[in-house]
């Protein structure tokens, strides 16, 4: 089984900007199962349901859970409770790393560490396994630790301590953002806006709403 592991920023990112159908037509193109942990559910529907404003978002979200489009763990037999033990373990090694003014800081969120949790526990079942996330902090987590310190300081406007643990643990996990998966659609000729500039429009929305991809990076997307 190949999977992909929503965060909730790039399901965010993507409904902000008319994309959320591209996760359908994505799926119903491949092999690939699609995943939301169940504290991702919370930031996507569960509470924002409630609020008007955050209301129509939550309900498609919903309506892709419903038709099984995004599934939860325990559609393939992954408790909750095994999914929120790991990511207790990887919150406790993340948010003790970093203080301003002698206190910890809190870098990553439950919703970030469950993803992670579910891949390491799909890792560990032998399942291929990738995670969509725009946030920035946790893949320099993973991929470049020793750029943390400047990455939170630059976040918070202020300078940091950095205890330089063994983050060996976030080593092997495998990230993409929203803007890799609207190229991927493009590439695919699932979107639904046509036209010379339209991958150039795709790339650029999902940077401004939240996807840390850089100008040089949207670039060479370009050019593939």
């Amino acid at each position: 089984m190949k999977s992909l592991i929503f965060d909730s920023g790039t399901l965010i990112n993507l409904s902000m900007n008319g994309l959320l159908y591209i996760v359908e037509e994505l799926k119903k193109n491949s092999e690939i199962r699609f995943f939301i942990t169940h504290h991702v559910k919370k930031e996507l529907v569960d509470h924002p349901i409630n609020v008007p404003r955050f209301e129509l978002g939550a309900l498609l979200v919903q309506d892709l859970l419903d038709r099984k489009i995004l599934e939860l763990p325990e559609d393939i037999g992954i408790s909750h409770s095994d999914v929120d033990k790991k990511m207790i373990e990887f919150m406790e090694l993340a948010n003790n790393s970093m203080k301003v003014n002698g206190k910890w800081i809190k870098i990553v969120s439950e919703a970030e560490m469950s993803c992670l949790a579910l891949s390491s526990i799909l890792s560990n079942m032998n399942f291929e396994n990738i995670i969509a996330i725009d946030e920035r902090t946790t893949r320099t987590l993973a991929e470049k630790p020793g750029d943390l310190k400047d990455i939170i300081s630059k976040k918070l406007h202020t300078s940091v301590s950095f205890d330089k643990k063994d983050f060996h643990e976030f080593a092997n996990f495998r990230f993409l953002r929203s803007t890799e998966l609207v190229y991927v659609a493009y590439k695919k000729g699932l979107l639904s806006l046509k036209g010379p500039k339209a991958l150039e429009a795709v790339l650029f929305a999902t940077k401004f709403k939240g996807s840390s991809v850089s100008f040089e990076e949207i670039n060479e997307l370009k050019k593939l």
